[in-house]
């Protein structure tokens, strides 16, 4: 294994706890610092506060040797050779990232600071955020002597992000001193040499012994814009593959054909070509509008990204009027809604489709009955009280006597359905699939109306219903 190297890692969240386990299971010396002491009491406690896969068996394997949990900011820094910055840049009013949070973490950081340190930012960040950051540094007296600041953006998908760290497609370095990258080279030495994948216990993924991680050096403006055009691309294809259903539907064609004949495409690829309710989550909606305000603030019209979030937005109203469509009234239905998520595999709610669906769905006098494998406590929190919400313990228990099911969230549990035993459940065989998990012919099989994204319905004619009635 190569050299250990000291690491402060600031913010405990989704970038911060994975970035502290990974680095961890390199080889290096983690100190974790988050303000909230009972977060770190959690931590320490050998709590997990997400829903990742492997984070806890990482965090169980390290905690207490490799990484300790903090709240003292200083000490971290004073002892740690990089600072990496893994705190919230929520999107703010305007659309632009609301970096209160990495500033209010610099003069923390200025303080701290007696010995040289490369301060990363890992938090997704808006392009100039590193001058920022050195300025910051500067009017609290810190020397130029005594740092480097370095773009380090994290490219992780929720629910795969541990996976996504230690077998990434590339890591980016935006630096402008031999010194601050000669420090990053030697943190991810370990995947870019390949001696982790050498190792027994390592995890399993697409980088190896013989085709290591890939490691790109550049400024760090060109690490902050990679990483916003980045998701403001995947952002894009899922908007343009939702158009593009929106059109095959109202043709008769199959969205799932069409985006296969485009993926096979080798310049397109078949990733993020899943029609369904749009994208959610933490990145895509802050990232597309921090994106598109920089480029306001430079005098540039990107109207591009603007068309990107309105069709996002609007495949909501797509979906809501198929299941108001297929029901003909909403009014006293009783609904089972499977998924809260944003997406699979993850306990994520912040921008959920699903969310904003449900919420919908009970303004129009349905009664939902919701279940998801992670995120019940999380929507709890969030949803408005009503008597009109309640929550399963299982997908079978929220079907029972339902009107409808609805398919809000891509997990594969909800791929997995016992079909026979969901009829049963339901009071009529209705399936509203926002996420295309199932094959229109088999759901007719079994005797299903089968609503998708992109695709033709079809409809079990027992039902009495006619065809027309059926979108």
């Amino acid at each position: 294994m190569s050299e250990s190297v000291s690491i402060c890692v600031i913010g405990s969240g989704y970038v911060g706890l994975v970035a502290a386990a990974c680095f961890a299971e390199m080889g290096h010396q983690i100190v974790c610092v988050d303000n909230d002491e009972a977060k770190v009491k959690t931590l320490r406690e050998g709590g997990v506060p997400i829903y990742e896969q492997h984070l806890p068996e990482l965090l169980a394997k390290h905690r207490g040797t490799r990484i300790q949990f903090t709240t003292n900011l200083a000490e971290a820094v004073h002892r740690s050779e990089a600072v990496f910055i893994a705190v919230g840049t929520p999107q703010g009013q305007t659309g632009a990232a609301d970096l209160s949070y990495v500033e209010a973490v610099v003069s923390e950081i200025a303080r701290a600071i007696s010995s040289y340190k490369v301060i990363v930012e890992k938090s997704t960040v808006p392009v100039y955020t590193n001058e920022w950051i050195r300025r910051v540094l500067h009017r609290h007296g810190v020397g130029s002597n005594l740092f480097d600041v370095v773009s380090n953006p994290e490219f992780l998908r929720e629910g795969t992000a541990v996976s996504d760290f230690m077998h990434p497609d590339r890591i980016v370095v935006g630096a402008g001193t031999e010194r601050a990258i000669e420090l990053l080279r030697r943190i991810y030495s370990p995947l870019t040499e390949g001696k982790y994948y050498t190792r027994p216990e390592s995890l399993p993924g697409a980088c190896s012994a013989a085709q290591p991680a890939k490691l790109l050096v550049t400024s760090a403006q060109s690490a902050e814009i990679i990483k916003h055009a980045s998701n403001a691309f995947l952002a894009l294809k899922i908007s343009f593959i939702n158009a593009v259903a929106n059109l095959a539907e109202s043709v008769d064609a199959d969205i799932e054909d069409v985006a296969a004949g485009m993926g096979l495409d080798k310049r397109i690829g078949m990733k993020f070509l899943r029609a369904g309710l749009g994208y959610g989550g933490s990145c895509f909606p802050k990232d597309v509008a921090a994106f598109h305000w920089v480029a306001q603030q430079k005098g540039l019209n990107f109207q591009l990204l603007e068309e990107v979030r309105r069709i996002n937005d609007a495949q909501r109203d797509v979906f809501f009027n198929k299941v108001r469509a297929a029901l003909w009234t909403l009014r006293g239905k009783r609904l089972a809604a499977l998924g809260l998520a944003f997406k699979g595999d993850t306990d994520d709610i912040r921008e959920s489709p699903a969310l904003d669906v449900i919420q919908r769905l009970i303004a129009a006098g349905a009664h939902i009955a919701a279940y998801d494998p992670a995120a019940m406590e999380r929507a709890r929190a969030v949803l408005p009280a009503s008597e009109n919400l309640s929550f399963a313990s299982s997908l079978y228990e929220a079907a029972e006597d339902a009107d409808a099911l609805l398919i809000l969230t891509d997990w594969a549990e909800f791929a997995n359905i016992d079909l026979p035993r969901l009829d049963r459940a339901l009071r009529f065989p209705i399936v509203i699939d926002g996420r295309n998990l199932y094959a229109p012919e088999k759901m007719a099989e079994h005797g299903f109306t089968y609503v998708s994204i992109g695709r033709p319905a079809t409809y079990n004619e027992q039902q009495g219903k006619p065809k027309s009635a059926i979108l």
